[in-house]
Formats: C-alpha cells, sequence, structure tokens
C-alpha cells in the first residue's frame, strides 16, 4: 500500500525496518492523537528515530495498514522476539493472527474503539507467538497512522509490558 507524506511524497507502508519517513508517520500522529512523545528523546534526524524504535525501544511497536483484513507493515525487534516471527514473516501476515480467537472479540472492540476516536490505551489482551503459546500485552496504546492532512494510513499499536498466560 501506498501513501503520501505530508509533503505529498510516496510513503510505501511495505517498506523496511527502519524507514524514516515511517517513523515520522509513527512519532507525528501519535503525538498529535494519544498526546504525547512515543519516545522521550529528540531525535536528529527521521533515520535516527527509525534506528532507535527498530532496534532499541524498550516496547513493542506493531502497525498494521487499512485493508479489509489488516496485515501487519511493521513489527520492531522487541515484537518480533515477543512473537517468535521475523521481520519477513511478521510483514504482510494479517493482525487478527497476532490473537487467539478466543480473544478476536477483545481484539476487534480496542480496533473498533481506535477507528472511532484515533486512539485508545489502556488495554491487556492475549496474543499467540509463533510457537503457540499465549501471552500477555499489557499498557497497550493504539492509534491512527493519520497524517496532518487527516489521511488514516493504518493503524500502530505499542505494548509496553508484557507477562506469560495460562495455555
Amino acid at each position: 500500500m501506498t501513501s503520501l507524506d505530508d509533503g505529498g511524497t510516496p510513503i510505501t507502508l511495505n517498506m523496511s525496518a527502519a524507514d524514516p519517513a515511517f517513523a515520522a508517520l509513527l512519532l507525528s500522529s501519535h503525538l498529535r492523537l494519544v498526546g504525547e512523545p512515543l519516545c522521550p528523546a529528540r531525535w536528529d534526524t527521521d533515520r535516527t528515530a527509525a534506528q532507535w524504535l527498530y532496534d532499541r525501544a524498550p516496547f513493542g511497536l506493531l502497525a498494521h495498514d487499512t485493508s479489509a483484513d489488516p496485515l501487519f507493515v511493521y513489527a520492531n525487534s522487541t515484537a518480533q522476539e515477543r512473537f517468535g516471527y521475523s521481520w519477513d514473516e511478521f510483514v504482510g501476515m494479517p493482525s487478527r493472527l497476532s490473537a487467539r480467537p478466543d480473544g478476536q472479540p477483545d481484539r476487534d472492540a480496542f480496533v473498533r474503539a481506535v477507528r472511532a476516536d484515533h486512539c485508545a490505551t489502556g488495554y491487556r489482551g492475549i496474543r499467540v507467538g509463533k510457537d503457540g503459546r499465549p501471552f500477555w500485552i499489557e499498557d497497550v496504546t493504539m492509534w491512527d497512522l493519520m497524517d496532518t492532512r487527516g489521511r488514516i494510513h493504518g493503524q500502530a499499536a505499542v505494548f509496553r509490558s508484557w507477562s506469560p498466560a495460562a495455555g
């Protein structure tokens, strides 16, 4: 999927892990819609921010596109480690597959809340890793990837903690 950034430059939402234009969209939309910065630090360049978000962020960060059955377009290293998928396995996977079937109603309600209000916080839900083991994602914030013109390019979610769940 290709969208345009605030200056009219194409943003491809199936990009490299450290795409500076995508990092700028993640950070600016989070600040605008959630009302606080995603990261505590100020970055000299979008490239530096993109690299930090992907390689060193102490939280899981995921994003999916706007298709009818949304597909992951981004998963940082923390999310990849927690779920057990590589970048190539994550990107293109339907985001609904990250939750167990019995967890879909809660997940879907959270996604709908984001669609209605452009962001939602305080979510806790069970997810399932590649190995089939369930785990909780906690302290989740999800927001629309909305540019300054109001176009929505997808949704992103940050989870700041996680813990094992009973199988």
